[in-house]
């Protein structure tokens, strides 16, 4: 039997270290993927699915919106590419961005609270309802991959106030987010109140069939004296690759003296109109703002058009939601809300711009300040 060489040793050894690195390597890989199959959520089944096939909103295997919608219209794919991956416009801020631990109410019936992106507490009435809770590093079905928080939340999940309710408006990552969504089923008792067929991306993430309320446009629920009317917005859904299978929606959100209206993310439309008509006037709209590009002018609306849909829906002060948290759009990080504010100037518009984490009070709003401008 032949005498192995140093070399010859030294180079064994080299290649067992080496599978087991490669082993290793592999272990870390499928440790980190190990929940994206649970993150991309469920398909509706059975009853479920049946309602989803009865929905007017329901049609040739999609769900669809009532005005003609293009997420991407024809030619612009690669212009969007070229401007998310190489455009030159500051897409997060040069400065921390400033958090506000909340504090107590001042007494009123109709506070808000902006966790950031389109996270948010309403307290009507003596009752709490958190809007789309995403506290997640990243908006995406991995943690290791996907747009990054631009600051961190104001407050942990746990030490969130007793919730009455937990309104979601579609099933996209910046949204519905797995991992809030399993803190709060244990931290929390309040029901999930979402639109059509998202429940079974809840019943997945095992939140309790009790807890998930789902509804149609133009269906309602009361929750602890509030009544919830999920209405119509102008987007899309999908977790992966296959879109449309669940329902997005706007949210009306009512107390006997106090309404709040949240668009969710949608594209302007002739529908906020009706919504005003049929449900206004609103003490608070909580408005989508960024996010929009040329590139998807369907599906997200601009700071102008998001006044409009204010004045449509008939309220009296706006709160925008959906900017300064994660980067999604080629525009700078500050522009949504600098033509926000240019805008509600012009128009003469009831305009509150809280800090993360910052308590206002309807009634009472404070005076924008411009804050932000500090740190672009």
């Amino acid at each position: 039997m032949p005498l192995k060489t140093g070399g010859q040793k030294n180079g064994a050894w080299g290649r067992r270290v080496g599978l087991l690195a490669g082993a290793a390597a592999l272990a870390a890989v499928g440790w980190t993927l190990r929940e994206v199959p649970a993150a991309l959520g469920a398909r509706p089944s059975g009853e479920r699915a049946q309602r989803v096939r009865r929905s007017k909103q329901f049609r040739d295997g999609a769900f669809r919106n009532t005005a003609p919608t293009s997420i991407l219209p024809p030619g612009t794919s690669r212009q969007v590419v070229r401007d998310l991956l190489f455009g030159k416009a500051p897409r997060k801020p040069r400065l921390p961005v400033p958090l506000v631990t909340p504090g107590a109410s001042a007494g009123g019936d109709l506070d808000a609270i902006w966790y950031g992106h389109s996270s948010a507490l309403i307290e009507i009435e003596g009752r709490r309802v958190l809007l789309d809770p995403v506290w997640s590093e990243r908006c995406s079905p991995a943690s290791f991959t996907g747009p990054r928080r631009l600051h961190p939340p104001p407050v942990p999940v746990y030490e969130l106030p007793e919730l009455d309710a937990i309104v979601i408006s579609h099933d996209h990552y910046d949204h519905l987010d797995m991992a809030t969504v399993r803190l709060l089923t244990r931290t929390q008792t309040a029901p999930f109140l979402v639109p059509l067929g998202v429940g079974a991306h809840l019943e997945r993430w095992k939140v309790p069939a009790s807890r998930i309320v789902e509804l149609d446009w133009d269906e309602e629920t009361t929750v602890s004296g509030i009544r919830f009317v999920a209405t119509a917005g102008r987007h899309f859904s999908g977790r992966a690759l296959r879109r449309d299978q669940t329902l997005w929606a706007s949210w009306v959100i009512a107390g006997e003296r106090r309404k709040v209206f949240y668009t969710g993310d949608s594209g302007y439309f002739d529908g906020y109109a009706a919504i005003g008509a049929a449900h206004g006037p609103f003490d608070l709209s909580v408005v989508q703002i960024g996010a929009y590009s040329k590139g998807w002018p369907d599906i997200h609306m601009t700071p102008e058009e998001a006044v409009l849909t204010h004045l449509d829906v008939r309220a009296r002060v706006l709160l925008p939601v959906h900017w300064g948290t994660f980067s999604l759009a080629p525009h700078a990080w500050s522009e949504p809300i600098d033509q926000l504010w240019r805008e509600a100037k012009e128009r003469d518009v009831r305009l509150v711009v809280p800090r993360p984490g910052e308590r206002v009070s309807v009634d009472d709003p404070p005076a924008v300040d411009g804050w932000w401008q500090t740190i672009v």
